[in-house]
């Protein structure tokens, strides 16, 4: 054992083996749930061993031990045989799974996590679900962990869990790797899952707080995982530029009190400059490598925004211009409703107030919060007063977020 460590790293251990550990029992044992459940209990036991006892000299094996243990114990159980008798997986004698503890089986450093990225999104999975077993099984978050973090009962979440893996293993789920085409569409249904994390924590859809910094983190470390299994995927890369470039404002986001604080007033000075440097070099080296996606253009804007040393400074043609290719690549009345805003700088507040117009017309977003708030924000930089504070106003009754609410209500207080 080594000597005692700090609980952070202890955390930052657990979650890089948590997806090798359970990758090791499903290629071995089949039955991903059963597996998921013990790969949990073993990072429980070793959250609770190894601040006191320290690190094993071979914590990968040490948790496999564990697990496989803990699967021992479910597979003698009667209740479990009979629930499980006819899986072939489970049918393993105890005392063959005991045989395979893992330090005495050191050769197998296989690693499955781009596997388990797949299972867990898999298709006949909700986003939701995708979103909550990609946390659990990948990410080694606990259920309670991943409930606080989207504001959930624990119980609720840990519903939605068992019902994922019931699907996964309703479908014959396992780590075999598709090929082809179907290889590319699971790819970017883990980037979609990646991005809904992110986005989720930077800024919390509900709730008091603005952002949710563990989602966020847990995200970027995921699609720094991705990355590394799929070096020359490009769109992987600008998903982890835009998440670098994008958390590099995270700490002038907020005031003092937790206020919510717009790009065009942070101060830049107190932006992470190293995340800023990963991800403008990680963009610029993925730009001109083949063809350019929807990820790739979006942290080509957070490039643009976070290279600028002032907000008056900001190049606002050039990110008229990568929102409108955007707009082209990957349509959606979101990326519309940013370009407004390009607009508004590059034209005037009137141009991008009818462009909001067009996006009013598209039902998945016409009683969006944001929608309202950005009318009000291009109202206001016209001198439009009242119908800005009144645009302000009804976005703040809309928002499910306090942060959010509390600055709508001060902007339209503050235009009378």
């Amino acid at each position: 054992m080594s000597g005692t460590p700090h609980r952070a790293r202890i955390e930052d251990l657990l979650r890089e083996y948590a997806p090798q550990v359970l990758g090791r029992l499903v290629r071995r044992y089949g039955a991903f749930d059963t597996c998921e459940d013990a790969v949990q209990e073993a990072l429980i036991d070793a959250a609770r061993q190894w601040p006191e006892e320290g690190v094993p000299d071979n914590p990968r094996g040490w948790l496999v031990t564990v697990a496989s243990r803990r699967l021992v114990d479910e597979v003698r159980s009667e209740a479990a045989r009979r629930r499980r008798e006819d899986s072939l997986a489970l049918a393993t004698p105890a005392s063959e799974l005991l045989a395979h503890a893992a330090d005495e089986d050191p050769g197998t450093d296989r690693d499955d996590s781009l596997a388990l990225l797949f299972l867990c999104c898999h298709r006949d999975l909700s986003p939701p679900s995708r979103i909550a077993l990609t946390l659990r099984a990948v990410g080694g978050l606990t259920t309670a962990q991943i409930a606080a973090a989207f504001l959930v009962p624990e119980a609720t979440m840990a519903q939605r869990i068992s019902r994922a893996k019931q699907t996964v293993r309703a479908a014959g789920g396992s780590l075999a790797l598709p090929e082809g085409e179907e290889r590319t569409a699971r790819v970017a249904e883990v980037r979609h899952v990646l991005y809904l994390v992110f986005n989720e924590g930077y800024t919390a859809s509900g709730g008091d707080e603005l952002t949710a910094p563990e989602l966020s983190t847990e995200a970027i470390r995921l699609a720094r995982l991705l990355h590394r299994l799929l070096p020359e995927d490009t769109e992987t890369a600008g998903l982890l530029a835009l998440m670098l470039l994008t958390d590099a404002r995270r700490p002038a986001r907020t005031g003092a009190h937790g206020e919510l604080v717009p790009l065009a007033e942070q101060d830049r000075g107190r932006w992470d400059a190293g995340l800023v440097a990963e991800g403008v070099g990680l963009i610029s080296r993925t730009l001109p490598r083949g063809r350019v996606g929807p990820y790739q253009l979006q942290a080509a804007i957070a490039a643009v925004h976070d290279e600028a040393e002032s907000a008056g400074a900001t190049d606002w043609a050039q990110i008229l211009a990568l929102y409108e290719l955007l707009e082209r690549t990957g349509p959606n009345p979101m990326v519309t409703l940013n370009r407004a805003v390009a607009v508004a700088m590059v034209h005037g507040p009137g141009a991008g107030l009818a462009v909001l117009d067009e996006v009013a017309r598209d039902k998945r977003l016409a009683r969006h919060h944001r929608l309202l708030a950005t009318r009000a924000h291009l109202l206001e930089l016209l001198g439009e007063g009242e119908e800005a504070a009144a645009a302000y106003r009804e976005a703040a009754r809309r928002t499910t977020s306090a942060p959010e609410r509390r600055h709508l209500t001060e902007r339209a207080r503050r235009l009378g």
